[in-house]
């Protein structure tokens, strides 16, 4: 009697293998429920009785292999019992599959991710095909997790530990040809041959991988040595107050074997932290903002740029990485050069040197000085100065020449939609779209109402920031909008500390000590002292006076990063400081402070929908402390008023009710 599952099927050839399909019941992705893991686990036991000549496990889906576990059932757990109970599920069944007396083999397309590449590492074999999607991962400590399913165990063993422990501490992910290089996949593949190259590959009898002799000796007798190296540079990036997940993984390694079950301590610390509980907020947050995008029937393929500068020439360059065909506007070829240039640059990086695929790219950019590619753009972005009529004259220009369908978008960060909109005839069609600086690195994307904006423009916009997987948060059109409406307050306060004597290294310490990944000094730096003087000027009105150091240095032409000079002397891209010395109790939530302020005002006025999509904004937009949960929620949580910490300030308190 055959017996049916209802997230797996198996399929038997003629040479014996036994092909497992995971294709999780309603659901558009594979994750690896408790419920598909009991399915899995009675499986294998039925192999046990009756073995395949070999097994192959492919995703039925075309979505990816499996991206993880079940985000929502780790959510739900309630008590250290639970906690346990998930951990050896997955586990124990894992290591049935790595002690599988037939050869097994993971046939991996798309994503693989957490608790999909600690299935493909419980095979002997792995084949991984040779495209874009795939991209193999171990992202738990993302999520103040560890890899507790036997990634921790099995990835050191098969390609050693340093290039396991880089992967794991960090989170990041390798695409197919990496995978193969670092000996993580056994062969890489096109699409066409994939499973015809799994079925040779499992019948082979190829010994699995086995490391050098070196290599074992790190991952065994000299583990400790190993650990305590990259407990050290864990430790300049992350500090195990906000993030303990990192430092857990080193522990388990090193002194249970990646063994997740026998690290009871190590784990309950992870599973009952508040980091892991906010850092899955922060997913959480991340997939209600990616919900924004899905516009299912507007897919742009062609966009014109108006602005060659840094910001519209590395926007015009993302779209033309992201597959789009792109048209770039300014006065002359002379002046876009420049922007294909830095694209160059970015595409050689971001494309690791593939000289054909870059080549791909840069014929996607197209110098456009006289606009002729806004006639049959899906979306137009303009990007020039921030003048208010040399905008509304070029959306006039623009609304005449574009498509009636096409996205009509500002990336204005300082003007009023409504003062630009009421040159159009249609002023419906003008939304923001409005990016961050540095492009391809910022993942958030603000989507701007204005008074008339169209929904159905504000959709296709927010389709439009998904295709280029950055995260539309929608805002309505105010003075900085979210980000810059709680940064300039932020920025601002931090200035007035130092013009009070406080050496920045000093400020720039007690905010890192807090948790941001940027002291507000290097970040004003790194923005430029004129652009921060200009914003401050748009947010607050020409009454609020900068602060006279500021305007000393914007006047000497130190205007941070850019010049070489600013607060801090740049050299080769860094910023050159002194010894920070101790920070003066309570900076950090002087400074702090008016960034919460400005958040619940932000949500009090509407600028953004709710609390949680302005932690998600803040976060995404400024990189705000997400061990926190983001500002709002940091405030709920009892803001600084922790054991040992000061009382939240009055005025906050004050605005939370």
């Amino acid at each position: 009697m055959s017996v049916t599952y209802k997230h797996w099927y198996i399929e038997r050839d003629a040479d014996g293998l036994a092909w497992l399909w995971f294709d999780r019941a309603e659901s558009a992705a594979n994750t690896l429920s408790a419920e598909a893991l009991d399915e899995l686990a009675r499986i294998l036991a039925a192999f046990e009785a009756a073995p395949p000549a070999g097994l192959i496990v492919a995703s039925a889906k075309s979505a990816g292999f499996i991206a993880g576990a079940d985000i929502h059932e780790f959510s739900a757990l309630d008590s250290p019992a639970a906690a346990r109970a998930l951990i050896a599920r997955g586990w124990n069944t894992f290591e049935r599959l790595a002690a599988a007396r037939y050869p097994t083999l993971a046939l991996v397309r798309g994503h693989c991710l957490g608790g999909g590449l600690e299935l493909a590492l419980a095979c002997r074999y792995r084949v991984v095909v040779d495209e874009p999607a795939t991209r193999l991962a171990l992202p738990e400590v993302m999520l103040g997790i560890v890899p507790g399913w036997g990634g921790m165990k099995r990835l050191p063993a098969l390609i050693g530990p340093a290039p396991a422990l880089d992967l794991m501490l960090t989170g990041k992910g390798v695409d197919a040809r990496r995978a193969k290089r670092i000996g993580l996949a056994d062969e890489c593949v096109p699409e066409r041959v994939m499973e015809n190259a799994a079925r040779m590959l499992v019948l082979s009898g190829r010994p699995a991988h086995r490391l050098p002799l070196l290599l074992r000796l790190l991952n065994g007798p000299l583990k400790a040595v190993v650990a305590r190296q990259a407990r050290k540079q864990v430790a300049r990036r992350a500090r195990p107050q906000h993030y303990p997940a990192p430092y857990a993984i080193l522990d388990i390694w090193a002194r249970h074997g990646g063994n997740a079950l026998a690290a009871e301590r190590e784990m309950a610390t992870i599973l009952g932290s508040p980091t892991a509980q906010n850092l899955v907020r922060v997913f959480f947050l991340q997939e209600r903002l990616k919900g924004f995008g899905k516009d299912g029937g507007f897919a742009p393929r062609r966009v014109h740029v108006v602005g060659a500068g840094v910001m519209g020439g590395d926007i015009a360059a993302w779209c033309a990485l992201r597959g789009m065909t792109v048209t770039l506007q300014d006065q002359s070829v002379e002046r876009i050069a420049p922007a294909i240039a830095r694209a160059t640059k970015l595409y050689d990086r971001k494309l690791r040197g593939d000289a054909r695929q870059v080549r791909f790219a840069l014929d996607r950019l197209i110098p456009d000085p006289q606009g002729h590619g806004a006639a049959r753009a899906d979306v137009i972005v303009e990007a020039i100065f921030e003048n208010l009529e040399a905008k509304r004259e070029l959306f006039q220009t623009l609304e005449a020449r574009a498509k009636p369908d096409a996205v009509l978008a500002t990336n204005t960060s300082s003007l009023r939609l409504e003062d630009i909109a009421n040159a159009l005839k249609s002023p419906s069609r003008l939304v923001g779209i409005h990016f961050f600086n540095p492009v391809a690195m910022m993942p958030l994307v603000e989507v701007v109402e204005g008074a008339e904006s169209d929904a159905g423009a504000l959709s296709r916009a927010a389709a439009f920031v998904r295709a280029l997987d950055k995260l539309p948060l929608p805002v309505k059109s105010a003075p900085g909008f979210l980000v810059n409406a709680v940064l300039g307050p932020y920025m601002l306060e931090a200035l007035r500390c130092v013009e009070e004597g406080i050496a920045p290294e000093t400020v720039d310490e007690a905010l890192v000590a807090f948790g941001m990944p940027m002291g507000p000094i290097e970040l004003v730096d790194t923005v430029g002292l004129d652009i921060a003087v200009a914003a401050g000027k748009a947010l607050a009105g020409e009454a609020a006076e900068p602060p006279k150091k500021l305007l000393d240095l914007v006047a000497a032409g130190h205007l941070g990063r850019k010049s070489g000079q600013g607060y801090y002397r740049w050299v080769a891209g860094r910023a050159q400081k002194g010894r920070a010395g101790t920070p003066p109790e309570g900076l950090a939530e002087r400074i702090v402070t008016p960034l919460l302020q400005a958040a619940q005002r932000c949500v009090r006025d509407g600028v953004v929908p709710d609390a949680d999509l302005a932690d998600a904004g803040v976060i995404f937009g400024t990189g705000f402390a997400p061990f926190t949960g983001g500002p709002l929620h940091f405030l709920r949580q009892g803001g600084f008023a922790r054991p040992g910490g000061a009382a939240v300030p009055a005025a906050v308190e004050a605005a939370s009710h």
